[in-house]
C-alpha cells in the first residue's frame, strides 16, 4: 500500500528517496565506527585522552575544511563529489577491518581513518543535504529537510547501540567490515542519482568564493542568526554527551545500559520532533523556531543538571530533543531559503565550519567536570549557551 501524505510524496520522488537512504546508511555507519573505534582504543591503551584524540580527529576537518567543502560543492558536480566521499569512507573502514583482522591495528591508524571519515562528514551538509533539499518537491522543502534530520537523529540513537553490540560480540574487524560494505551500498544509491546540471566553466577561486559567502552572511540577518546559534549549540549544548558517563555515575549511581538509555533520550526526542515537523504542513522555515528550539534544549539541560532523579533527567532530555529537532531542521532550511542558488553550498560549508567548533565545548565541559563535578559542568555550559543565544538575539534586535 503506498504511503500517504508528504512522506508518500517524498518516497515516490526517486532522487530524494535515494539520497535520503544513502544519508541514513552513511550516518548510521559513522556512529558505528566512532563507538567501535573508541572502545577498541580504550581497551588497547587504557587512556581516556587517547580515546578523545581518536574521536576529535573526525571533527577537525569540519572546522578546518568545512568552508572549503562548501566552495568545492558549489563549483564541482555534487553527485561525483558525494560518490568520491562515499568511496573514501568505504576505503577507510575497509583498511581498519583488514588491519584489525591481521592484528596490526594501532591508534594512529584510527586517527588517520578518522581524518578521512571527517572529510566525508565535512562534505555532508554542503553536498548531500543540499542535494536532498533540492530533490524534494518545492512545496515540501521543510518537511523533506525535517525527514532527513529525523533520520539523522534515529541513527544517532541506533548507531552507537549497534556499534557497541558488534564490538562486544564480533570485534572491531567485523564491525568495520560491515561499515565498509554499507558505505558501498550508499555509493550505489548515489550512483543512481540523475546527473546534476553542468557547472559553469569559470576560474575556480575557492578563497574568493568563501569570502563572498562570508559577506552574504554578514549582510543577511537570517544567516547571521543561523551561524551564531550553530556555534552556540555545538559548543555549549551538544557537549553534554562527553560527560554523560560521569554525570550518570555521580548524580544517579548508574552505569552501562542506563547511561546508554540516557544518551539515547535526546536523539529519540529529536526523532519524534522531526516526525512532527515532517507531518506538519504549516511548518515554515525561519530563524524564530530555530532559536526557540535551541533555547528550550538549553533551559532543559540546566534543569537536567540539577535533576534529583534519573527518570526525570531522561524525560527532560527527551523533551529537549523536540527543541534540537527544530534547530536541525531550520539550520538547513533557512540557508536554502535565504541564500541564492549559486551560494548555497558555500553557506552550508560555513555552517559546517561552525559545527566544527564543537570539540572546544567537549574540552571545556571535560575540564569543568574534572574540577567541579559533572552536574556543575553541565549547568555552567548550558547557562553560558543560553546567555550566548540571548546575546545573539539581543544584538540583532539592536541592529534593527
Amino acid at each position: 500500500m503506498p504511503l500517504p501524505g508528504v512522506i508518500g510524496r517524498l518516497w515516490r520522488t526517486p532522487d530524494y528517496r535515494r539520497i535520503w537512504l544513502a544519508g541514513g546508511i552513511a550516518n548510521a555507519m559513522r556512529w558505528v565506527e566512532m563507538l567501535a573505534a573508541s572502545l577498541w582504543t580504550y581497551e588497547a591503551t587504557g587512556s581516556a585522552l587517547m580515546v578523545s584524540l581518536v574521536a576529535m580527529t573526525r571533527a577537525l576537518p569540519m572546522l578546518l575544511l568545512g568552508a572549503m567543502a562548501g566552495a568545492l560543492a558549489d563549483r564541482l558536480d555534487r553527485r561525483r563529489l558525494l560518490l568520491a566521499l562515499q568511496v573514501s569512507s568505504a576505503a577507510g573502514a575497509g583498511a581498519v577491518a583488514l588491519l584489525a583482522a591481521t592484528g596490526q591495528l594501532a591508534p594512529w591508524h584510527l586517527m588517520l581513518q578518522g581524518l578521512v571519515a571527517g572529510l566525508a562528514w565535512a562534505g555532508e551538509m554542503a553536498t548531500r543535504r543540499r542535494m536532498a533539499a533540492e530533490a524534494a518537491p518545492p512545496d515540501d522543502l521543510v518537511q523533506a529537510i525535517a525527514l532527513d534530520t529525523m533520520t539523522g537523529s534515529a541513527t544517532r540513537a541506533i548507531g552507537p547501540i549497534l556499534g557497541g553490540a558488534l564490538f562486544q560480540f564480533t570485534g572491531l574487524a567485523l564491525a568495520a567490515a560491515l561499515a565498509c560494505a554499507l558505505h558501498l551500498v550508499a555509493f550505489t544509491l548515489v550512483r543512481r542519482l540523475r546527473p546534476g546540471p553542468p557547472q559553469p566553466r569559470t576560474r575556480f577561486m575557492p578563497l574568493a568564493g568563501i569570502v563572498e559567502a562570508i559577506r552574504l552572511a554578514a549582510s543577511d540577518r537570517r544567516l547571521r542568526i543561523v551561524l551564531g546559534i550553530t556555534v552556540v549549540m555545538n559548543v555549549f549544548a551538544f557537549c553534554y554527551g562527553a560527560v554523560l558517563p560521569a554525570f550518570g555515575a555521580a548524580a544517579f549511581g548508574v552505569s552501562g545500559a542506563a547511561i546508554g538509555l540516557l544518551a539515547a533520550a535526546e536523539p529519540l526526542g529529536a526523532f519524534l520532533g522531526g516526525l512532527w515537523i515532517t507531518l506538519n504542513r504549516r511548518a515554515q522555515p525561519g530563524w524564530v523556531p530555530m532559536a526557540a528550539g535551541s533555547g528550550l534544549f538549553l533551559v532543559l539541560l540546566i534543569i537536567v543538571a540539577n535533576s534529583p532523579e534519573y527518570w526525570l533527567a531522561w524525560l527532560l532530555m527527551a523533551l529537549g530533543g523536540l527543541g534540537t529537532a527544530r534547530f536541525a531542521a531550520m539550520q538547513t532550511a533557512v540557508v536554502m531559503i535565504a541564500a541564492p542558488v549559486e551560494l548555497r553550498s558555500r553557506m552550508l560549508g560555513l555552517v559546517t565550519t561552525c559545527i566544527g567548533f564543537g570539540p572546544a565545548g567537549v574540552l571545556a565541559v571535560g575540564a569543568l567536570a574534572d574540577g567541579f563535578g559533572p552536574r556543575l559542568a553541565l549547568a555552567v555550559m548550558a547557562g553560558l549557551g543560553l546567555a550566548g543565544l540571548i546575546g545573539i538575539l539581543a544584538s540583532e534586535a539592536r541592529r534593527r
